[in-house]
């Protein structure tokens, strides 16, 4: 007979708890009370206060009739009031729904409803949206914020300004674990662009686990000072708002992201950690070089939202800034792979050592599982490097589902693994490298084309800032790569120049038999808006789900 290992070891009170990041910032105050927590233009309170102003918002929330897996919108931009959301509404076992600051009026409304929102919490930046909303959704408690460094106050009937409702709340509120890790904790919307977008439903759990491995796949260190330049509204800043309290360090918030901005505030408060899709990295990297004056020590940052390039990575490399790659999806809470440098990369030269940190690599350290499989029969491809297949993951660090669409959710979750779309190979050393979102992949005259080998030779011309490759109809080859190109201030390139730079490095069939320069769409992380590419161009692909 087995041991028993059961009767009389039940879970109690003493000897168990669920988990949830809303306690990370508890002990912040507990441990680190004095230490600073947040910088926002004249703005320094330390992790006490930050926590006393988190409690007063739980205490006002529940006050003005907000309770368990009641529903609050946020429409802010990466200051201090977001910080405190993160915490604030999570502490009566309400949901945060982070809202997209750039989406217009009809869209964020349809969130608003589809999440049934009790109350927004909105920056006064924002007041036109928010009246467009507000008549759409008379039933909805308003809070704005009146942001130092914002706009000015906005006139709007019936709002309650942030700072008179957190006058309103307890500082010594009583906040509660949630009852099981498995509650909602926040509702974060995918960016659809066909349809109604999809509400994603995260769990304490998942929030949890994925703000710990943040600090484990970059060594994060007790007080790391950490930029904003990634919006808290998407997936929930990655984690980080969490991430940073676990490790009492500093958010030095920022309105928007621009170079000078950014450098000023590195050099100011001697930022160490920040995060970004390419594009933000890019705008660094290639500002000038004075904007950097002063600045003698790595600066970490982790990039994510499209396969960097690997001149990228060179780049920032020479300039010192330090850069992760990691990669994600909302439904995975922003990054749940990490490519995990090897000592081995060490000797390689550096473009080398660029394309093996440009992969996408291997499942975060509290992920379950990360690898790519045939979505036909669920077995895993072979780690040839050459046999696509889709990524898919498994484990803590995946979302409850989509709020009221169970047909997506069981879709997602079929097989017992999530599936990402996102098509890509197994190397030998079982890193994962994506090759395209099934959508992104060219077929031309039957053969299959990655868009984003291609992007890669592209942006290793010195003019290019940035370059979104899609298909373009053909009359004979049924598709080929079309080149949409954005240069680096001052430059001046011709489309025939770049195509015969791209002929010295790829395929010819690869090659792209159109170049178009122009500033190229972008989302508010940096994400070039591919869809709208397709459809200027007429693409029968042109569609972004």
């Amino acid at each position: 007979m087995p041991t028993d290992y059961e009767t009389g070891l039940g879970r109690n009170a003493a000897n168990y708890t669920p988990m949830t990041p809303v306690d990370f910032i508890a002990r912040a105050a507990e441990v680190h009370g004095d230490r600073l927590a947040v910088v926002h233009g004249p703005i320094r309170r330390n992790w006490a206060q930050t926590y006393e102003r988190a409690r007063r918002l739980a205490s006002a929330l529940e006050r003005r009739g907000i309770g368990q897996s009641d529903t609050v919108a946020v429409l802010l931009p990466n200051i201090p009031a977001m910080v405190e959301a993160h915490f604030g509404i999570p502490m009566l076992g309400a949901v945060m729904n982070a809202l997209n600051t750039r989406l217009d009026a009809a869209s964020l409304s349809f969130m608003i409803q589809h999440g049934e929102a009790k109350m927004l919490i909105a920056d006064s930046e924002y007041a036109t949206t928010v009246r467009e909303i507000v008549r759409q959704a008379p039933h909805l408690q308003l809070v704005i914020v009146d942001d130092l460094l914002g706009p000015g106050p906005a006139d709007i009937p019936g709002a309650t300004d942030y700072e008179a409702l957190l006058a309103e709340g307890d500082p010594a509120y009583a906040w509660r674990f949630p009852e099981d890790e498995w509650n909602a904790i926040t509702l974060n919307y995918t960016s659809g662009t066909t349809g109604n977008p999809k509400g994603v439903v995260y769990h304490h759990r998942g929030a949890a686990t994925n703000a710990v491995s943040n600090i484990l796949e970059w060594d994060m260190p007790r007080h790391a000072v950490y930029l904003w330049t990634l919006p808290m509204f998407h997936c929930n800043g990655w984690c980080f708002p969490w991430t940073v309290a676990l490790r009492a360090g500093v958010n030095v918030c920022l309105r928007k992201v621009e170079a000078q901005a950014c450098f000023d505030l590195i050099r100011q408060e001697r930022v160490t950690h920040y995060c970004g899709a390419p594009i933000v990295h890019s705008l660094l990297a290639n500002a000038p070089d004075a904007l950097r004056a002063g600045i003698d020590w790595t600066v970490k940052g982790m990039v994510a939202g499209a396969p960097p390039p690997s001149s990228l990575l060179a780049r920032t490399s020479a300039i010192g800034f330090e850069l992760t790659h990691v990669y994600g999806l909302t439904e995975v809470y922003g990054p749940a792979t990490v490519c995990a440098e090897q000592a081995e990369w060490a000797a390689l030269g550096a473009r080398e050592q660029a394309v093996q940190k440009a992969r996408q690599g291997v499942r975060y350290h509290l992920e379950a599982g990360a690898s790519v499989f045939d979505p036909e029969t669920m077995q895993p491809v072979p780690a040839d490097g050459e046999t696509i297949g889709e990524i898919m993951f498994r484990g803590n660090i995946c979302m409850k589902g989509y709020l009221k669409n169970e047909e997506a959710t069981q879709k997602a979750f079929a097989g017992g693994w999530f599936h990402t779309g996102d098509l890509a190979v197994l190397c030998p050393d079982g890193y994962i490298k994506i090759k395209d979102r099934a959508k992104d992949i060219i077929i031309s005259g039957g053969e299959n084309i990655s868009s984003v080998e291609v992007e890669d030779v592209l942006y290793q011309h010195p003019a290019v800032l940035a370059v979104a490759v899609v298909a373009q109809p053909h009359e004979k080859w049924g598709e080929t790569p079309c080149a949409f190109v954005e240069l680096k201030e001052g430059a001046v390139l011709t489309a025939d120049e770049l195509i015969a730079f791209a002929c010295e490095r790829l395929a010819r069939f690869k090659v792209p038999r159109t170049v178009l320069f122009e500033t190229l769409p972008k989302t508010s992380t940096g994400k070039i808006q591919k869809f709208e590419l397709r459809q200027r161009i007429g693409s029968t692909t042109a569609i972004d789900v």
